[in-house]
């Protein structure tokens, strides 16, 4: 194998060998073609214009041939050897650097690239694979997904490539029809011929402006140069076939597009305290409006704070159930949202639904039941996450709480399940019904675009620390950074998140690991136990994404 790799090795070396021999042949074959041509440019021409004589261009003749011939002769110039060798050492350097770049580019990437392909080609590969189009004299432009080309644009694009094109394919002599100014400048505004150049699409073109190399030209004459396709005209069908506006557009047929339901979030405060409608006419008569126009259905909020209110277990549905009603009779429909967080005090609240009063009274006596900050404030919008799995709710566990809650919702709505009139249940998981911390709460100072400050500082959240850190082996990182500055600062403020900053370091990297895991591990567990309580429902869930977009995230 090794043996064969070898002579493989040694094969391609000595190919690439040839090739830079032939690259230095061929320039001094031009360099002797040119003086060639400049010796017999004198020959035709004496010093003062004249043609000279017959016989004097035999001995001139005779005089070339023996500068041609003779090795010092000042016709032909003979390049170092020296020069030479290095010649060959660059191109032998750049060829290596090439076939790395071509089998990286194979073995990683899938591209289909020639076995003597050079760095031209790897460029058109990924200018491609870019949504590019590259034509094969190198004319590359955005292709019709990526907008149409500008105007100044395509007229230099054709310029150039049709410049290239001609010199490259049609042999000027053979061009007639086609003024000397034309070949010359290679301006279309500056010649008088009526032969148009007409380009072709490539096969791997999808742009309708796109340039071949399949063109041809057509003389005043008529007479067809090449084999190539052929088109007369004038300049206004260049203008209005190659370097015009694009082509309209069809008109596109959505009879296949799927079906987007619409459906609109009712007011947040549409059931009281009490679970009772607040105005049943007049949310009746924005019912019929909404139908009228066509509506899917609505979206509601199912408060913890108003149907568990008074005590554990002790769920009072009755507001909600006269509106599921209101909604079916409609032939409306509904997505519903458990929302386990506090209403008001977030931007663009107009009422205020605390969580339920006995969670309010566990708290008063253990307020480690709430996230809390670095200075020891505790944040009532929801429950900490340090709980999950701690029996401190009247015996329950947070999680445990938030699923017989669900499940209650369940059997009490079945037949609204039954018959399909609640499509969605999204499942709120944090402030707001987001999954996320609430680290930037308006209350204790935090202003746009503060950092806000990490909420881990409850009793529970810390004892989670100090377990991890003993798995770890270093139970002195059982606490949280004493450098991340405050609600409102800025990361460059700090020495936890500046540039280089302590995020970055292994303890760093150990909070950080743990905090967005409890993140997680919160979201991953009410979400399994959801599913358990709505299976067979289209479960939804909220993602915060640092904006003012919530993005809702479905799960089977």
């Amino acid at each position: 194998m090794s043996a064969d790799m070898q002579k493989l090795i040694g094969a391609n070396e000595e190919d690439d060998e040839e090739e830079i021999e032939m690259d230095v042949k061929e320039e001094d074959n031009e360099d002797h073609e040119n003086g060639q041509k400049h010796i017999a440019a004198q020959m035709m021409l004496g010093a003062d214009g004249v043609m000279p004589s017959t016989s004097h261009q035999f001995q001139i003749q005779q005089q070339l041939q023996e500068q041609v011939s003779t090795p010092g002769g000042g016709a032909r110039r003979s390049r170092p050897l020296e020069e030479k060798e290095r010649t060959k050492l660059r191109e032998r350097h750049r060829r290596a650097i090439t076939a790395r770049i071509l089998a990286g580019l194979r073995k990683h990437g899938n591209y289909n690239l020639r076995v003597r392909a050079d760095i031209n080609d790897v460029i058109a590969a990924l200018a491609r694979e870019a949504g590019w189009v590259v034509l094969p004299d190198g004319t590359t432009f955005p292709s019709r997904s990526q907008g149409s080309r500008p105007a100044g644009d395509s007229s230099a694009g054709l310029t150039s490539s049709s410049s290239q094109m001609l010199s490259q394919q049609v042999p000027p002599t053979s061009l007639q029809g086609v003024s000397s100014g034309y070949c010359a400048s290679v301006e279309y505004n500056a010649c008088h011929m009526k032969g148009v150049f007409m380009p072709t699409p490539a096969p791997y073109d999808l742009s309708s402006s796109g340039h071949s190399q399949s063109s041809g030209m057509v003389g005043n004459g008529g007479e067809q140069t090449e084999s190539l396709p052929l088109i007369a005209g004038s300049m206004e069908v260049i203008n209005e076939q190659i370097i015009g506006l694009p082509p309209k557009l069809p008109e596109r047929d959505f009879a296949g597009t799927p079906y987007v339901p619409v459906y609109v979030m009712l007011p947040l405060g549409v059931v009281n305290m009490k679970c009772e409608l607040v105005d049943p006419d007049g949310l009746l008569k924005q019912l019929r409006v909404l139908k009228s126009i066509n509506v899917d259905g609505v979206m509601i909020d199912c408060w913890w704070g108003i149907v568990e209110a008074d005590a554990p277990q002790e769920y009072n549905w009755n507001g909600y159930r006269r509106l599921f009603k209101m909604v079916h009779e409609l032939k409306l429909k509904l997505q519903v949202v458990m929302s386990f967080h506090e209403c008001g005090g977030n931007v663009g609240d107009d009422v205020c639904i605390p969580l339920p009063h006995w969670v309010a009274e566990i708290g008063r006596s253990n307020p480690d039941i709430f996230f809390t900050d670095r200075e020891g404030r505790r944040n009532t919008e929801c429950l900490s996450w340090g709980i999950d799995k701690e029996r401190v709710l009247r015996g329950r566990t947070a999680v445990e709480v938030y699923f017989d809650f669900m499940r209650s919702f369940r059997v009490e709505f079945n037949e609204f399940f039954e018959d399909g009139i609640i499509s969605m249940v999204e499942v709120g998981l944090g402030p707001c019904g987001e999954l996320r911390y609430p680290s930037c709460p308006v209350k204790h100072g935090w202003r746009y675009p503060g950092i806000g400050e990490f909420q881990c500082y409850d009793q529970y959240m810390l004892k989670s620390l100090m377990k991890a850190a003993e798995m770890r082996g270093h139970s002195f990182w059982a606490r949280g950074p004493d450098n991340a500055g405050s609600y409102s600062s800025h990361p460059h403020e700090t020495g936890f998140f500046c540039d280089e900053g302590d995020y970055d370091g292994y303890y760093g990297r150990f909070f950080l690991n743990w905090y967005s895991q409890l993140l997680i591990n919160h979201g991953d567990l009410v979400l399994s136990l959801a599913k358990l309580a709505f299976e067979g429902s289209c479960i939804a869930a909220k993602v915060s994404t640092g904006g003012t977009k919530h993005p809702v995230m479905l799960l089977n």
